[in-house]
């Protein structure tokens, strides 16, 4: 587990652009925290870093949308989906398979339909005084064989955010 700490949007948009530097293709990657923490914010660095200029913004009504940049990007909302099953129309495994990332908001509510490797990003907002209020803890949990492997490469592109040493 790698935590750090980001103090704005932008700050947040930069930690995601690290980790896209490190993005290889069949990547998964999950998005976990509230409404409001910085899910898409994220998804927005995390495409500028792979060279997608067009706008990003939360899939919410459409659940998946796709962008094409030096990795091929799936960007998906399942926080309105109702039931697991349907994930499976979302076509998951194709785009696991498709050679590029995926990056799921909500991911977590999913979790048990997914393969068991992936790259946990959990936002949390930092309430109180005297927190800046766009202060945010994002915890990296490396699932897997191919996360764990890459642990400490993950730990070296996120260093100047990290808030003490990777667990």
């Amino acid at each position: 587990m790698i935590r750090t700490r980001t103090r704005s949007p932008e700050d947040t948009r930069n930690l995601a652009a690290s980790l896209a530097e490190q993005a290889q293709s069949g990547d998964l990657l999950l998005l976990v925290g509230d409404l409001g923490a910085g899910k898409t914010t994220f998804a927005q660095g995390f495409a500028a870093a792979l060279g997608i200029s067009e706008p990003v913004t939360s899939p919410t009504f459409t659940l998946a949308r796709e962008y094409h940049g030096r990795l091929l990007l799936h960007h998906l909302d399942v926080f309105r989906l109702d039931q697991i099953s349907e994930v499976l129309d979302l076509g998951l495994p194709e785009l696991l398979d498709s050679g590029g990332v995926i990056l799921i908001e909500w991911g977590d509510a999913i979790r048990q339909a997914l393969p068991n490797d992936y790259l946990e990003i959990a936002l949390t907002f930092i309430e109180g005084h005297p927190s800046p209020p766009d202060e945010r803890i994002v915890v990296l949990t490396p699932v897997g064989p191919r996360w764990q492997a890459r642990a400490d490469q993950l730990a070296a592109a996120t260093e100047q955010w990290l808030e003490g040493p990777p667990c």
